[in-house]
């Protein structure tokens, strides 16, 4: 097989509470929540999915909010920084809108981009660039028009406890190609336009540790179920240890830890997320898979119910 992951598929994070998650990524970012479920391994929590309309590989972030969780720490071992990526003339708009809603931010520079700098309520650490590169998304929500949306991912910065190890899986085996080193920082790009830029840290990091306001893992593309095995054939060839491939209901996934402490899974693109619901009204009942469909009662009464809305300086 040609091991190369197009990009980023999805980025799953631990937040506190599902109303101030949403009201942040879809309220401020804008961002369509495209499913709501649960941890399929902890059913008491949600499981929360946002992207562009339809949830696009490339675009998706997802969340556990698990209340009274304790305060996560970015470190080594972890996602530092999601990147997200807006259309190439919208970068004065959220910086426009980040000001308007009282998201503090910070401006920088990296290998010749501007980033806008900021973090979610729990602390998670985001960004934004802008870029001519990846569709355009089709999704309007509160003061977000779909010619100034997100895109999707731009990519992400990892924080690595063995940063040449890491690159060298990077390359050697998720097939991203080295373009550039500066400012402590090396960069790799896959062949998608989404989720396709990542940067690693040069010197080695001090672990983090779990948490709210803190990544759980990264996972990247495979195409179809054909090549997710053969992905998993070639992780484990390669002297890692995958899981057994775990149905995901909106995509399969096997999961590895890289020698630098970063969570990785690889999750199929197929079947997406109208499986279960029309892709008019994503995101707007409690999904559950047919495993737990006999507990919804019981499973409703331990969620804290929410809703997505317009914020007030959107009205």
């Amino acid at each position: 097989m040609t091991t190369q992951t197009t990009g980023i598929h999805h980025i799953t994070a631990f937040v506190r509470n599902a109303q101030v998650t949403a009201d942040f990524y879809a309220g401020v970012l804008g961002l369509r929540l495209i499913k709501k479920t649960i941890n399929f391994d902890a059913p008491e929590v949600y499981h929360l999915y946002f992207g562009d309309e339809v949830g696009s590989p490339g675009t998706i972030i997802t969340f556990f909010p698990w209340e009274n969780s304790r305060k996560g720490k970015i470190g080594g071992g972890q996602v530092g920084y999601t990147t997200y990526v807006v259309p190439a003339d919208a970068f004065d708009f959220w910086k426009e809108r980040l000001a308007k809603l009282h998201v503090e931010f910070t401006q920088s520079a990296r290998f010749g981009e501007n980033y806008l700098q900021f973090e979610d309520p729990d602390g998670l650490k985001l960004e934004i660039v802008a870029r001519e590169q990846g569709a355009q998304s089709k999704w309007a929500f509160g003061g977000v028009s779909a010619d100034k949306a997100i895109k999707g991912f731009g990519g992400a910065i990892l924080y690595s406890t063995a940063p040449a190890q890491t690159a060298e899986l990077l390359v050697n085996v998720m097939g991203l190609t080295k373009v550039g080193e500066e400012g402590g920082y090396v960069r790799f790009q896959s062949t998608g336009d989404l989720g396709n830029i990542i940067d690693v840290n040069i010197a080695s990091m001090e672990p983090g540790h779990g948490g709210a306001g803190t990544v759980h893992h990264i996972a990247w593309r495979a195409k179809d179920d054909a090549e997710h095995a053969l992905w998993r054939s070639h992780v484990e060839s390669n002297g890692f240890q995958p899981t057994p491939i775990v149905d995901r209901q909106y995509f399969n996934a096997i999961y590895f830890r890289e020698t630098g402490g970063i969570l990785f899974e690889i999750a199929t693109d197929p079947p997406g997320f109208s499986r279960d619901e029309e892709t008019a009204h994503l995101g707007e009942k409690l999904m559950l898979p047919e495993w737990f469909e006999g507990h919804r009662t019981q499973i409703e009464q331990l969620l804290s119910p929410f809703e997505v809305r317009v914020l007030e300086e959107d009205k």
